[in-house]
């Protein structure tokens, strides 16, 4: 069951634009990241939820969405996600915000696999200006926006496939699907004989 989970856990480009998503739905998800490891446990974030239409689109436009897809400028109007959840990590407790890239890792996908189990989906976003985003936020300077979690009811499919040895894992679209190759688990584990 978790696997199946870990599999729907996608990088979603396109949403039920009229789903909407609470201020408790989000402070759940942040409440499940709350309690995993951090490194020396100093647990250093802090999380800007964005769940009303006018924060939304201050951040849609500072996001820049699916590399690989030439001419892709994130979802269409109708598609976009719903709510956000920004990382910030919190400069007077971890001064260094890339010794805790680990530690957003480990949060974030806890965040989007909280997301999953109530149905909702959504997308990593590291592409993005760090400094634009807190002035249109008006984050406090202590705070600097290490990833941003776009998360809505996904309407897209997303199909994987598996990759044979030394195929492009580049991710596609064929008539509106899209497709994520994955190496096969025989060409990924290693072990001394």
């Amino acid at each position: 069951m978790f696997k199946d989970m870990v599999k729907q856990n996608r990088s979603y480009r396109s949403f039920d634009g009229s789903y909407e998503i609470s201020k408790e739905t989000l402070t759940d998800l942040i409440d499940c990241a709350r309690f995993t490891p951090s490194s020396v446990n100093m647990q250093p974030f802090q999380y800007f939820i964005s769940y009303k239409p006018k924060t939304n689109d201050v951040i849609f436009p500072l996001t820049a969405w699916a590399r690989l897809l030439p001419g892709f400028d994130g979802p269409a109007p109708g598609h976009r996600p719903t709510a956000y959840i920004v990382i910030c990590t919190d400069k007077t407790i971890g001064p260094n915000v890339e010794r805790f890239r680990t530690d957003v890792g480990i949060v974030a996908q806890t965040i989007m696999l909280a997301a999953v189990e109530k149905g909702l989906g959504g997308c990593m976003i590291g592409n993005y200006n760090k400094e634009d985003l807190a002035a249109a936020l008006h984050l406090p300077e202590n705070l600097y926006p290490s990833l941003i979690l776009a998360i809505g009811k996904p309407d897209e499919t997303i199909t994987l496939t598996e990759l044979e040895k030394g195929g492009d894992t580049k991710y596609y679209r064929v008539d509106g699907k899209h497709y994520v190759p994955k190496r096969k688990l025989e060409d990924i584990v290693l072990e001394n004989e």
